[in-house]
């Protein structure tokens, strides 16, 4: 059988106060971005060099 005064005891504990959980899972959220950005630092910047280099090769004919 279930043991009655346990029950009590866990029902009459305080309820957690949930407010600052937003916060939290945002700060989690950017240090897991930042360490995908510290880890594929030179991916990145090899890709937006070569976007950026389109951009302008390609500039020319938008603008003629």
């Amino acid at each position: 059988m279930y043991n009655v005064s346990k029950i009590i005891k866990i029902s009459s504990l305080p309820k957690l106060d949930n407010r600052g959980l937003g916060t939290i899972e945002i700060i989690l959220i950017l240090v897991v971005l930042i360490g995908l950005v510290i880890i594929f630092k030179d991916q990145l910047l090899e890709l937006i060099e070569r976007i950026f280099a389109v951009i302008s090769n390609d500039s020319g004919v938008v603008l003629s």
